[in-house]
């Protein structure tokens, strides 16, 4: 499903080169669960948005879909993002003025689906049909990562990146997000690929890479 080969991303910093990521290399099979943890500045969310196609590397490459996303302009990358990639943020990234609902089909009518259905049922399966005409304000943080959560789904995405899903969380809150995307990835099959530092969410993926200074030092089954 994704497939990286001796991936580095050096950026200019003050006139002096910065290297971010280096000589990252491994795959992921469909359907899989992979955490990739490690310190602050470790390369982390770097690593996620060259995954995901939201940045390029510096050397090395990215397949994801058996399309190797360096020979993809921009056009082709976001026409890709959008059938096949999901995406939760720690932020959430709601838009305010649109109610849960409306959120949760914004994916949908920008590749021309009305389906109202399926934003129902989304809205069903993480716990708020009755909570699709609030707005985001009206919602708790808990609230609004599972409406991420929907719109993350909606398109049926073959792969699904996540970054810090539970950072703005309490404990409890966190726990029912990562119940919820563990049961769609094993209920829809999406493959799952998220930073963490909670260590809860990073022992439920079936695989966890972690990273220091840019480059892999463990890579383990669980």
């Amino acid at each position: 499903m994704l497939k990286c080969e001796s991936l580095g991303r050096t950026y200019l910093s003050g006139g002096r080169e910065l290297t971010v990521l280096k000589d990252i290399s491994f795959q992921i099979e469909p359907g899989g669960f992979l955490a990739i943890v490690g310190p602050s500045g470790s390369g982390k969310t770097t690593l996620l948005g060259l995954l995901a196609g939201l940045d390029r590397p510096t050397t090395g490459s990215v397949q994801l879909d058996g399309q190797d996303l360096g020979r993809l302009d921009e056009d082709a990358l976001a026409r890709m993002r959008g059938k096949k990639v999901g995406f939760v943020f720690q932020s959430f990234q709601l838009i305010p003025t649109l109610t849960a609902r409306e959120n949760v089909q914004v994916p949908l009518e920008l590749r021309g689906d009305g389906n109202g259905r399926v934003v129902d049922e989304l809205l069903f399966r993480v716990g708020l049909a009755d909570r699709g005409h609030h707005y985001p304000a009206q919602l708790s943080g808990g609230e609004q990562q599972r409406v991420a959560l929907a719109r993350a789904f909606s398109n049926h995405p073959r792969i699904l990146f996540a970054d810090e899903p539970t950072g703005n969380l309490d404990a409890a809150t966190g726990a029912g997000i990562i119940d919820l995307m563990v049961e769609l990835n094993r209920d829809v099959g999406t493959t799952l690929v998220l930073v963490t530092h909670d260590a809860e969410l990073a022992s439920r993926a079936r695989r966890t890479i972690r990273l220091v200074d840019g480059r892999i030092v463990a890579d383990s089954a669980s």
